[in-house]
């Protein structure tokens, strides 16, 4: 009888499979994008943190929001700029419900960037490898506080009740601003992937956040329309994330929430994505221009996981994205 393989190898194993097949035989249609997305950065997580423990007696709806996350390190920034330190912080009861508060050398009403990793809606830390490195490196400097965040992960909450935990986020990040030295009136929001979904849907719904927010930049998300999406082939997770009904669909859409009122966003996108973000952000960008709204899309030659983790190193890239949080900063200072 053959020998049989330890449980807790199957998964690697199954993901390892999964993206060599996906690798080598290319998707005929867009859901080559996403998935890709979702098993490279499953499988940089297990790659940083190693093969998650098995056999301790949760079940898979206890482990939701927290088997993704185990073994994941915060940074030190004071590694990057001595002076600085972190705080750890929650903004709920959940366990999920927590964030890093990277505070540089004496802030005096400084700005503050919120970070929304991604993964899928499923995966993901708020100290994935090489989220925050280069924005640190980039915006400790200028003075900025800049707050990760995790939230609630499918099976324990879907799309809409993720973006209900950026919310409260925010509105915890704004009562704790003084005292750390921050100004509430000067948050930018930024997400990628499904964080950049997140954030999408909290700035377009004024239902949603209320608390006011300078601006939000939107990294490389193609789900702007969610029903469009869901009306055709479409990776199994969006079911998860979205589900089966059409209304649900409409709450969690970007491009269906959006009201003139919105939060000013400046929409990046990968022009090396299968599923085309940059056409979804076009057309989100044509939807605010005939409210009067200019909604900035900035095309990249990037790589979806590029888009997030080189954003903070020298170049056009970050100077572009620095420019919208200066010029959206100002405004919030008038």
């Amino acid at each position: 009888m053959p020998a049989r393989r330890p449980k807790s190898l199957f998964l690697p194993l199954l993901l390892a499979a999964l993206l060599t097949i996906a690798l080598v035989c290319p998707a005929p249609n867009a859901m080559a994008g996403p998935i890709l997305d979702m098993l490279r950065e499953r499988r940089a997580e297990r790659s940083a943190t190693g093969t998650a423990a098995s056999g301790n007696g949760t079940s898979p709806r206890q482990e939701g929001s927290t088997a993704a996350r185990r073994g994941s390190t915060p940074l030190d920034p004071a590694a990057i700029v001595p002076g600085s330190r972190r705080l750890a912080a929650s903004y709920g009861p959940h366990p999920a419900q927590v964030m890093d508060v990277y505070l540089p050398p004496n802030p005096q009403h400084a700005s503050v960037i919120v970070m929304v990793h991604g993964g899928a809606w499923k995966i993901g830390d708020k100290a994935n490898p090489g989220l925050m490195d280069n924005k640190l490196a980039r915006w400790l400097p200028k003075g900025f506080v800049l707050v990760s965040i995790n939230y609630r992960l499918l099976p324990d909450a879907m799309a809409l009740e993720q973006a209900e935990d950026v919310a409260a986020a925010v509105r915890r990040v704004a009562e704790a601003a003084p005292g750390w030295g921050a100004d509430p009136a000067r948050i930018i929001l930024m997400g990628h992937s499904a964080g950049a979904h997140l954030v999408a849907l909290v700035a377009s719904a004024p239902s949603l956040l209320d608390r006011p927010v300078a601006g939000a930049v939107v990294l490389d998300s193609a789900a702007m329309d969610v029903p469009a999406i869901m009306k055709h082939r479409h990776p199994g997770f969006y079911d998860e994330a979205f589900g089966k009904n059409p209304a649900y669909w409409a709450k969690t859409s970007p491009q269906d929430q959006w009201l003139p009122k919105a939060v000013p966003m400046l929409l990046v996108c990968s022009t090396k994505r299968a599923d085309k973000p940059c056409v979804a952000a076009e057309a989100f960008a044509a939807k605010t221009a005939r409210s009067g709204r200019k909604t900035p899309v900035l095309p990249q030659a990037l790589t979806h996981g590029e888009i997030n983790h080189q954003l903070g190193l020298p170049g056009t890239y970050t100077d572009a994205v620095d420019g919208f949080i200066t010029a959206r900063l100002e405004d919030a200072s008038r």
